[in-house]
């Protein structure tokens, strides 16, 4: 863990001015995400990074809980958010396994770029459907380098023993899908922008 944060610790500055990779399917996938949200909504992120996903959504609700390993990542976030006279977003120093909270306590949880950096993305399914409210959605962007034909477990391999990378889950887009499906959510949105992009998942809370 400790190693983790110093990584994203020392790529926060690098981070923050990096441009978005492809900004027209990131507005619409900032448009597809508010037509869920209304104004009373409770939302939590976690991996908020330096926070522009969370900015971009504070007008459409009540209050978002951001949390992200890195205090880099934070300091920036935090910064931006004063800057912008945004009042309705909250910064937490945490990871998604260390954070704890009451149940049911989200209408929205909001996690991109991030299930494939975890070792046990499953576990982060479950906790966030406990998280939830009835009818809550997950709205995620997930790499699943597994659908890719490339010797990525090889290379991935060697970038981190160099610590060129952090961990990489090597998942496969069904197998990313079944996480949701095998504990009590239904997928309600799916895009891939372009072949080899992050595939867009908002996935409903389902109670039976």
């Amino acid at each position: 863990m400790v190693q983790k944060m110093k990584f994203w610790d020392k790529a926060a500055k690098g981070y923050a001015k990096s441009p978005i990779k492809n900004e027209q399917a990131y507005q619409k996938k900032l448009e597809i995400t508010q037509g869920y949200l209304k104004q009373n909504m409770e939302v939590f992120e976690f991996a908020c990074g330096t926070g522009t996903t969370a900015m971009a959504h504070a007008p459409y609700v009540k209050h978002i809980l951001a949390i992200d390993i890195s205090s880099n990542m934070l300091e920036i976030a935090q910064h931006k958010v004063e800057q912008e006279n945004i009042n309705n977003i909250t910064f937490q120093q945490s990871t998604i396994e260390e954070f704890s909270s009451a149940e049911a306590a989200f209408d929205v949880v909001m996690g991109h770029s991030i299930l494939h950096l975890l070792e046990e993305p499953e576990n982060t399914v479950k906790k966030v459907h406990r998280l939830l409210k009835p009818d809550g959605i997950f709205v995620t962007s997930t790499v699943c380098l597994g659908n890719w034909m490339f010797p990525w477990k090889v290379l991935i391999g060697i970038a981190r023993f160099f610590r060129v990378l952090p961990y990489i889950n090597i998942l496969k887009r069904t197998k990313l899908e079944r996480y949701f499906t095998d504990n009590g959510f239904e997928i309600d949105y799916q895009w891939e922008p372009r072949k080899k992009e992050a595939v867009f998942i908002i996935a409903k809370k389902v109670i039976k």
